[in-house]
């Protein structure tokens, strides 16, 4: 043993640890812990201010509505409702002043008369604005005249408050030269209504129940309305939720 050096023959006595106080191993582990809690905390403030908060649960039975989606127009047996024209706002379009229509669907229909008569047709008004009581007759008191159901009365009247002709904008034409076709189909197989087919539109007037309308309304040859103006126009387009 004497080839190893003494320096490696020496075996070194450990050295005595430093003894750890119960006391302070606890207060270091609850400041490992209090850290860790900061940071957590740090972490979800942090994450909360990129991540947009959730909506709010809609109620219970509710249903979530589009924002595109457009409100069902309001509607009664196939008719839409209408407001009454003020009084203010009509004009006279006959000779005994019974028949009226807003002041522009007035003047557009003075124009056109003119413009058939000219041509020799004669555009007959037969009935213009109605007001609510008016039309509380038309369908209510008629339809029991007659024997008719609501949906039958309403094939070819509107109930009250659901008529064009409350309006002002609406009106029914017939032929002069032939008053027997009045409020009859057959009023489409007069020059009046081919004069109306060809030239209305100049005036700003179109049938409003042709054939097959998707209202389920009868044919109405005769009943014309004036969408010459934004009033008039929003007035029919607006009910039928073509906006």
């Amino acid at each position: 043993m004497d080839d190893i050096p003494e320096a490696l023959r020496e075996t070194s006595e450990p050295k005595p640890q430093p003894r750890v106080s119960r006391v302070g191993l606890s207060i270091g582990l609850a400041a490992i812990a209090l850290g860790a809690g900061g940071w957590f905390a740090y972490s979800v403030r942090q994450a909360s201010s990129v991540i947009p908060a959730a909506s709010p649960p809609a109620p219970s039975g509710s249903i979530a509505a589009s924002p595109s989606a457009s409100p069902a127009p309001n509607t009664l047996l196939g008719h839409f409702a209408y407001a009454e024209a003020p009084q203010a706002e009509l004009q006279a379009i006959s000779g005994d002043g019974g028949i009226k229509l807003r002041k522009s669907a007035a003047e557009a229909f003075r124009q056109m008369s003119s413009a058939a008569q000219a041509e020799g047709v004669i555009l007959a008004p037969l009935s213009a604005f109605r007001s609510l009581s008016d039309q509380q007759h038309v369908f209510f008191e008629v339809k029991a005249e007659r024997s008719q159901t609501p949906n039958q009365r309403a094939e070819v009247s509107a109930p009250p408050g659901y008529s064009e002709h409350h309006t002002g904008y609406a009106i029914d034409i017939g032929d002069g030269n032939v008053p027997a076709t009045n409020l009859s189909p057959s009023f489409d197989q007069t020059a009046a209504f081919n004069w109306l087919k060809q030239n209305a539109v100049r005036f700003n007037f179109e049938i409003s129940f042709p054939k097959n309308n998707p209202q389920g309304v009868s044919y109405e040859p005769w009943h014309w309305r004036f969408v010459g103006d934004r009033q008039s126009l929003e007035t029919f387009y607006k009910a039928r939720g073509k906006q």
